[in-house]
């Protein structure tokens, strides 16, 4: 469906070597040098760069909503949506000290938003409790526009993309799509969001096996799933991690909506997973999960659920600090010291 690119395997070999070749105790910044190596391959090269990079927050309302599966309102995320723009968010201001461009894009909101993005498929999705989220085609098209998003950064220069959202309602959607493409009972991913009470995650629940038995999404057509229980921002994320196997981008997977959509990329593409890089554990429910099924570690787990791509842009200094040792460190040649050996 996709034309994906491969991982370059002597790209890896070769930042594999490099590493060993660091005068420091072999594999000792773990997860890292993993990442390191996983980004060789995805670039082409064992010089990799991510000097130039970005946030995208993919921005849309969930019809969801008015089920009462949420401690706010709808509106909510229009306002949001207008502070990426102003710079005055959370990610924003992390972004700002990593070094990274934040760029919103309106898929979905319920009002128009000025400042951001706009490539709205329709003023938010319908309630899925009650019917189907979107249309096949609707979920489709912003599969599409994370794809368009991806190839128009890559041409501008961005070497490694960070993946947010914002949407009041998304980690019931979330948990919809992932207990059906995961097999796993909403009892057991579905938190409590952004502070539900104890009797609001049981109606969270309700609605979310309630949408699954009306709507029965075909666990084996992750779009169809999208379309039925899931929203615009885990659709169109889903294109941008597609995207990423395309156009030869790392993707950085953020939180439990995040991973969702990362979850969703996988079952249409297999290999698109060896393009995303992981972040941290969200301290939603499922987050783990996921990670598993992409068979990624993540080496934050800091218990955060921020959402908006804070984990991912958090991640990014982390990745400047160990490219510092990759790049600069000696090594063992150069301080004459005999390199270590893999030992069994």
């Amino acid at each position: 469906m996709y034309k994906a690119r491969k991982l370059d395997r002597g790209a890896m070999d070769r930042a594999s070597e490099k590493w060993n070749s660091v005068a420091k105790p072999l594999h000792s910044l773990g997860v890292f040098e993993d990442i390191v190596i996983n980004i060789a391959g995805i670039q082409g090269t064992e010089n990799i760069s991510i000097d130039k990079r970005c946030v995208l927050v993919m921005c849309s309302d969930n019809g969801v909503v008015c089920e009462g599966v949420t401690q706010t309102g709808q509106e909510v995320t229009a306002i949001v949506t207008e502070n990426f723009a102003k710079g005055d968010t959370s990610v924003c201001k992390m972004a700002h000290f990593a070094n990274a461009e934040v760029f919103a894009v309106d898929v979905g909101v319920s009002r128009d938003v000025e400042g951001v993005i706009n490539k709205k498929i329709s003023y938010g999705t319908k309630n899925m409790y009650r019917e189907s989220a979107m249309t096949y085609s609707e979920a489709q098209k912003a599969i599409d526009t994370g794809i368009e998003c991806v190839k128009e950064l890559k041409e501008k220069g961005y070497k490694i993309i960070v993946t947010g959202e914002m949407g009041i309602g998304n980690t019931t959607t979330s948990a919809a799509v992932v207990s059906v493409l995961a097999g796993i009972e909403p009892e057991e991913i579905t938190g409590r969001g952004a502070g539900l009470s104890s009797d609001g995650l049981k109606r969270k629940i309700e609605v979310i096996k309630g949408a699954i038995e009306l709507n029965k999404p075909d666990k084996n057509d992750a779009v169809d799933v999208l379309a039925k229980v899931g929203g615009y921002d885990i659709a169109a994320l889903c294109g941008v991690f597609l995207g990423g196997i395309i156009y030869g981008v790392p993707i950085v997977i953020d939180g439990f909506i995040s991973a969702a959509a990362a979850l969703c990329a996988y079952k249409i593409c297999k290999e698109s997973r060896n393009f995303m890089i992981a972040s941290h554990v969200s301290g939603e429910n499922g987050a783990a999960n996921i990670l598993k099924i992409l068979d990624k570690k993540a080496p934050i787990n800091a218990g955060m659920c921020l959402g908006e791509g804070t984990g991912g842009a958090m991640l990014l200094p982390l990745l400047d600090s160990v490219l510092c040792v990759y790049n600069e460190m000696s090594t063992f040649s150069d301080i004459n010291v005999e390199q270590y050996k893999e030992l069994k």
